[in-house]
C-alpha cells in the first residue's frame, strides 16, 4: 500500500480513501519491474475503476490497455456488469477502451454514493461508463 499511495500522490490521484472496506488494488509488473496499479470498488453489478496508473517507464507501451482489460476480467469474474470510471487526464485513454462519456448525473446509486463521485474527483472530472461482456459458460 505505500507504494500505491506514493505512486498515486505523485501524479495527483486521490489517496485518502484507499484503505476503506470495499476496494480491491492490484500491482502489476513487466519484466521484474513495478509497471502500474489498478483497483475497482465496490460488489455486484455496478463497480468503480480505481487509480489506474502507469509507471512512467512503461507508458506508451500498451501496458495501461493490459491492466486495464486485467481488472476488466477480474470485474466480470465477480458478477460485474459495468464499470465506471472518473478521469481528469485520461479520458481518451478511456474511450480507446470503450468506455462511453456520461453524465455524471445518471450514475446508478452505489456508484453515486462512493467518495470519488461525491467528493473525491473534482465536478469537472469525466465520467465515463463501459457495459462488460458476460463470463463465457
Amino acid at each position: 500500500m505505500p507504494r500505491l499511495r506514493e505512486a498515486l500522490s505523485a501524479t495527483g490521484l486521490p489517496v485518502d480513501d484507499l484503505t476503506q472496506a470495499g476496494r480491491r488494488f492490484f500491482r502489476f509488473e513487466a519484466q521484474g519491474d513495478i509497471a502500474g496499479y489498478g483497483g475497482v470498488e465496490g460488489a455486484g453489478a455496478e463497480l468503480l475503476l480505481r487509480s489506474v496508473i502507469v509507471m512512467p517507464k512503461w507508458r506508451r507501451r500498451g501496458v495501461g490497455q493490459a491492466i486495464v482489460r486485467s481488472l476488466e476480467a477480474e470485474a466480470r469474474r465477480t458478477g460485474c456488469m459495468r464499470l465506471h470510471v472518473l478521469t481528469t487526464t485520461a479520458s481518451l485513454f478511456f474511450q480507446h477502451a470503450s468506455y462511453a462519456p456520461t453524465a455524471r448525473v445518471v450514475a446508478p446509486p452505489t456508484i453515486a454514493a462512493t467518495r470519488q463521485l461525491a467528493s473525491l474527483c473534482p465536478a469537472n472530472a469525466d465520467y465515463l461508463v463501459k457495459q462488460l461482456e458476460p463470463v463465457p459458460n
